[in-house]
């Protein structure tokens, strides 16, 4: 009887803390006649309470023990559960997880017993076993019997944990197997004439194929048919259809005993629109001319399952040498990403979040990750050639075409995902692969996957966590941009031979092939996992080197980096694993001395090629730079150890800057060059500026520190011009400065003059000490009376110089200056001392600007190189960086005081703040900053090409082609790159004719 309102019996208590939800309703059925027996044995109810659903279980527990023929028959199984754990688990934990396998034991309560046979350390049935188990079947009604009796076996051995994921999805398809087979053996027995006319093959395809079935899926096969031996070959394939269609119905259609699964032709040559059986012949005819790329990654899991196997064979062993040679038709790779994608955009809105299998993170992520590699890498090595998805990539990460790392992930993840569709699928045995929405569905799958406190909550985030571990490593192994290139390369080169180098190298272009190959074979000689990785990356490297003008620097500058950095776990896994390193190193290492140079000083500077989180080559900000120098310079022991680590990080952030731009100029196969070149040349501009900034404001902390502890005697800043100033100094830049300062407060001004000279004499001193570190010199040569006049100067005497004293080109330069470093107060008053010179209220005279005029001519005259090509020349050639500036800045000093938008120290900005302001049309605007972007951007291409500064075009030919390759142009086009600077340079010397000299 049931307890009485308000109370609560001894067995409702029991049943809650056993895990049922309805305790009111498990008591009831408690109380039905003949289950007094389960009531009183806590065995019995710990067992209950350890299934997924302990309410579904008893329910289906109460309708076996009703539908056993009579009263001996339920004892026994009452009897048989006490006494026997093996059977309990397994009864019960199929009970508690398939409400379905509950309803076919009610139907058939004589099944139960099959259970009793299997023990724990005992078998993991194959084809042969679950034939046998079918072999009395001869209907359909009888063959699902069968079926479901077999699946109650495997489901037991699941539920309970005697197999794992992967175990109980080959099972799975051994049973399909095994079931495909008797409904061949059927139909034949229907139609034993068709039988006797032709020879049918089945062949399994997708997770029947590969050995990972569902519980429920549909079962894709192709039919290959033959003629019989004096057979008409037409009549023999309408046979073969005839029984194949029989077949495919038997284990399709829905009977009283419902249906087995739908098996699926529509992976035929043609699809739905081919003809169901096709002779051998045939097949291969089509998969020759016809096939689609996603044709061949199905094949992957082709197996010959049912019929005649050895014509099954037949056609594998004609097939399978086009699967391996899929990887060489063209698009391959985009081919199969746009396939998954397509799948994707399939999927009904409201389904994406739910959906496990074909969803963002899901199973297919993993699969079509898997299958990708194997085709691209399988060609040369055959031990990646497995259906089965988890064995491929236990293989991958053998063979170190995957990280060991990221293998277990994905094989963990794997699992769980699988383990979670399976048991969705079991309850009802229908084929979804939607997470269900009701909590009651969500709980118990939770504990069925072992999730026993706050299972749907848990369920939740170990879902969402092995899904964004899926989405991330499926990103990073499918549209790794080195598999384009590899699929790309012809058979046996994914692995290079000696020879094979030797060729391809010579092919490419490489000068010197017998000293790449004894590279190449330093780097991939040997059975190691680093050599593995190498063989798998070299090819491609390769390619990337050719693509440059010095191929040979590229693979010996490689060579130089992977054995300073061999040893290092993360070198070769980050080449293989993220994006675009690979391709990042290959530009910067063949793209001349200066990026190599630095990079070998430091290689491990290589991790910031990697297009990880951090962004590797965004460069980083002024305040960003300053922060880490002067933390760095705050560590050292004394000045000289400050300003060490400080160059440091200037070598480390120039080779970053060099890199980004490197890679915008040469594009890479996933991101297109960069069509702004002058967003290029502001990007090294700035960043060099703010480094150079940056470092000598920790070169200030570490001489103030060392000299005078937390406080100089004086305040002092630092002020940048030129260049520097104007965020503009390419990679061999000096750094023109004016140092500046005043006094504290009760600090005489002599000692306060003593220490800043001192100052400024350590400062230079410390930057100019030799090392392995790009130099930074600093040149203060524009200060007032130039080299005659003091090194610093106090704001009081800077006021009184430039009052009485100042020339018109100590104004011209003062346009450029810009606080740096140091004061910022001090910088900010300087900048309000200097701004009515730098720009007159009255503009400026005639006499001032023909005085301009004069001194750029006398420049130009007096500083040209002998001998060199006026016309070729970056910095003082006609429309080179000099016109374009010079006509700015007169702009600038005649109409500063009166266009806000003219007052600023960069030159691009000035100019384009010229062309709003009317003082310029837009075309000369444009051809103007055409000008000065291109002769900026050769002279940061000779110094990348070359490791020193120069102005000019080189004259060797591989630099100059070089600095063609930088500039965008191709092999044997450095006389096109030369013609055109020449007409840009000729276009902008024409609007500074007019703007600069002829008095407007």
């Amino acid at each position: 009887m049931t307890s009485a309102p308000g109370r609560r019996s001894s067995t409702f208590t029991r049943l809650l803390r056993h895990g049922f939800t309805d305790p009111s309703g498990a008591e009831q059925l408690l109380d039905t006649a003949g289950l007094t027996a389960v009531r009183n044995d806590p065995v019995l109810l710990d067992a209950l309470g350890a299934t997924a659903d302990p309410d579904l279980a008893l329910l289906g527990l109460v309708r076996l023990l009703e539908a056993q023929d009579g009263a001996t028959a339920r004892q026994e199984l009452l009897d048989t559960l006490i006494a026997a754990k093996p059977l309990r688990d397994r009864l019960l934990g199929v009970l508690g997880a398939s409400a379905a396998l509950g309803e076919h034991l009610a139907r058939h309560p004589g099944d139960w017993r099959a259970l009793v046979t299997y023990e724990p350390r005992d078998l993991h049935p194959g084809v042969e076993e679950f034939e046998r188990g079918l072999a009395g079947a001869t209907d359909p009604v009888g063959l699902r019997i069968a079926y479901r009796r077999c699946l109650l076996s495997i489901a037991a051995r699941d539920v309970c944990g005697t197999v794992d994921v992967a175990q109980t999805a080959a099972e799975l398809a051994d049973l399909a197997t095994a079931t495909l087979r008797a409904a061949l053996r059927i139909a034949g027995a229907a139609a034993p004439e068709d039988a006797a006319l032709c020879r049918l093959a089945v062949i399994a395809m997708g997770k029947c194929g590969g050995h990972e079935l569902n519980y429920v899926s549909d079962v894709d096969v192709i039919f290959v048919g033959e003629a019989a031996d004096g057979a008409d070959e037409d009549k023999a394939l309408r046979a073969a259809t005839r029984l194949a269609s029989h077949m495919m119905r038997i284990c399709s259609e829905t009977t009283v005993e419902g249906s087995i699964w739908p098996v699926d032709a529509n992976l035929r040559p043609e699809g739905r629109n081919g003809p169901l059986v096709r002779t051998l012949a045939s097949h291969l005819a089509y998969y020759q001319r016809w096939a689609k790329t996603w044709e061949f990654q199905a094949l992957l899991k082709a197996r010959p399952v049912a019929g005649d196997l050895a014509l099954g064979e037949e056609y594998l062993a004609a097939l399978q040498p086009l699967v391996w040679q899929a990887a060489e038709r063209e698009n391959f790779v985009a081919d199969v990403q746009k396939m998954r994608r397509r799948v994707v955009e399939t999927i009904p809105a409201a389904e994406v979040d739910r959906q496990l299998k074909l969803g963002p993170g899901g199973l297919r992520d993993v699969e079509f990750a898997v299958q990708l590699l194997q085709l691209v890498h399988g060609r040369a090595d055959a031990s990646l050639r497995s259906g089965t998805t988890l064995d491929a990539l236990k293989a991958l990460a053998a063979g170190g075409y995957v990280g060991r790392s990221d293998a277990a992930q994905l094989d963990d993840a794997y699992r769980f995902l699988r383990s979670m569709e399976h048991r969705i699928q079991l309850y009802r045995l229908r084929r979804t692969h939607l997470v269900p929405e009701d909590e009651a569905d969500l709980r118990r799958l939770g504990r069925s996957l072992g999730l026993r406190t706050d299972p749907v909550a848990t369920l939740h985030r170990e879902w969402r966590r092995h899904a964004s571990v899926v989405r991330r490593l499926h990103e990073k192994l499918f549209y790794r941009p080195l598999l384009d290139a590899v699929a790309a390369l012809a058979p046996g080169e994914a692995r290079l031979s000696a020879e094979a180098a030797r060729e391809r190298m010579v092919a490419l272009g490489y000068a010197d092939p017998a000293a790449a190959l004894r590279h190449l074979e330093a780097l991939a000689s040997g059975v190691s996992r680093k050599a593995a990785i190498q063989r798998t990356l070299l090819p491609v490297l390769l390619g990337w080197f050719a693509d440059s003008a010095d191929p040979d620097a590229g693979l010996l500058n490689f060579r130089k980096v992977s054995d300073a950095l061999g040893k290092t776990p993360w070198y070769l896994r980050l080449l293989r694993d993220e994006g675009a390193a690979a391709e990042n190193l290959a530009r910067v290492l063949s793209a001349g001395r200066l990026a190599p140079d630095l990079l070998m000083r430091a290689p491990e500077a290589v991790a910031l090629l990697g297009d990880g989180d951090g962004g590797g080559l965004a460069v980083r900000s002024r305040a960003h730079l300053q922060q880490e120098i002067l933390a760095a310079v705050g560590r050292a022991d004394n000045a000289v150890q400050g300003v060490t680590a400080a160059r440091g990080v200037r070598r480390r952030e120039l080779f970053r800057t060099c890199a980004a731009d490197i890679v915008g100029s040469y594009g890479t196969e996933s991101q297109p060059v960069e069509a702004d070149q002058g967003a290029l040349v502001d990007l090294v501009g700035g960043a060099v500026s703010d480094l150079t900034a940056a470092t000598l404001a920790g070169t200030l902390r570490a001489v103030v520190r060392e000299g005078w502890g937390d406080t100089l005697p004086t305040r002092f800043a630092i002020i940048g011009m030129g260049r520097f100033g104007g965020h503009e100094l390419g990679y061999g830049s000096d750094a023109d400065v004016l140092f500046v300062h005043e006094p504290r407060d009760g600090v005489d001004e002599r000692e306060a003059s003593e220490a800043a000279h001192k100052v400024v004499a350590e400062m230079r001193r410390l930057l100019q000490i030799p090392s392995a570190d790009p130099p930074l010199l600093v040149d203060a040569d524009l200060r007032p009376e130039g080299k005659s006049g003091p090194l610093v100067r106090t704001l009081k005497s800077y006021e009184a110089y430039y009052r009485r004293w100042s020339l018109v080109w100590e104004r011209h330069a003062l346009l450029r200056a810009e606080h740096v470093a140091g004061d910022e107060d001090l910088g900010r008053r300087f900048t309000e001392l200097i701004d009515p010179l730098r720009y007159p209220a009255d503009g400026l005279g005639e006499d001032a600007v023909r005085e301009i005029r004069r001194l750029k001519a006398r420049m130009e005259s007096e500083r040209l190189p002998r001998g060199a090509d006026p016309k070729l020349h970056a910095k003082l050639g006609p429309g080179g960086l000099s016109d374009v500036e010079w006509t700015v800045q007169l702009l600038q000093l005649r109409h500063g005081a009166g266009e806000p938008g003219l007052r600023t120290t960069r030159t691009r900005e000035a100019l384009a703040a010229a062309r709003a302001a009317g003082l310029m049309s837009e075309e000369d605007a444009g051809i103007l900053d055409e000008a000065w972007v291109l002769a900026t951007r050769v002279r940061n291409a000779v110094m990348l090409v070359r490791g020193r500064a120069g102005d000019t075009f080189p004259t060797v030919p591989r630099e100059l082609a070089a600095v063609g390759r930088y500039l965008g142009y191709g092999p044997g086009h450095a006389g096109d790159m030369l013609d055109a600077y020449r007409r840009t340079a000729r276009r902008a010397r024409g609007v500074v004719e007019e703007l600069f000299y002829g008095g407007s």
